[in-house]
């Protein structure tokens, strides 16, 4: 017993010199974790706090909406985009904005509304809605170059089809035919195969045989 007894004294002494050697790094690097740990939750607690909000605004935006009150949906807009502007509700609001503007004849506001969305909003999508939408726009007051140059930029996924589509509009109403025939056969050819064609080839029918 003795032998056994020596044998665990020495164990446990050096077991005491590697913990007196390595206790303050091991102390430190459990408070790190700790702190680490802590800090991650408090952030994902943090993030689920700010979502909650911001879909709660959202929730005020769509509901004022439905009033077509332009200054009470920009006020309930003006909540997120100034709390929330990197959330995705925040490119949300500026597009439910400048749908209530434009139906109400305030084309400034739904401009500014849309070149907010382009400049900040989280999601590609988002922004490739409301550069189509600023093209229209623009098409609408005859700056065709500028509404061009915003179809230009519009390379996102899933919209190819809906930019060379309104490419050919504003090419058409400029006289430039055979560019509009061009932009409409692109259009036609990256539509989904589910998608009514009937409204692209009757425009490709309108432009008659142009080269």
């Amino acid at each position: 017993m003795a032998v056994y007894d020596l044998e665990e004294q020495e164990q446990l002494d050096e077991l005491k010199a590697w913990w007196k050697q390595w206790r303050n790094a091991i102390t430190a690097a459990i408070a790190v974790f700790v702190i680490v740990f802590a800090g991650i939750q408090w952030w994902r607690n943090h993030e689920r706090t700010l979502a909650v909000e911001a879909s709660t605004l959202f929730a005020t935006v769509q509901k004022v909406a439905g009033e077509k009150d332009v200054k009470k949906v920009l006020d309930a807009v003006k909540a997120i985009t100034d709390k929330h502007p990197g959330s995705a509700y925040a490119g949300r609001a500026a597009l439910v904005a400048a749908k209530v503007a434009f139906d109400k004849g305030d084309l400034g506001t739904a401009k500014s509304q849309l070149e907010w969305a382009i400049g900040n909003a989280k999601e590609d999508e988002i922004k490739s809605v409301a550069r189509l939408r600023l093209a229209g726009l623009l098409g609408d007051e005859k700056k065709f170059d500028d509404g061009l140059k915003l179809l230009d930029a519009n390379t996102g996924t899933g919209f190819e089809a809906a930019t060379s589509l309104l490419r050919g509009d504003l090419l058409a109403v400029q006289g430039k035919l055979a560019e509009a025939k061009t932009a409409y056969t692109s259009a036609m050819a990256k539509s989904d195969p589910r998608d009514d064609k009937r409204s692209i080839q009757a425009k490709l029918d309108a432009l008659g045989d142009v080269k």
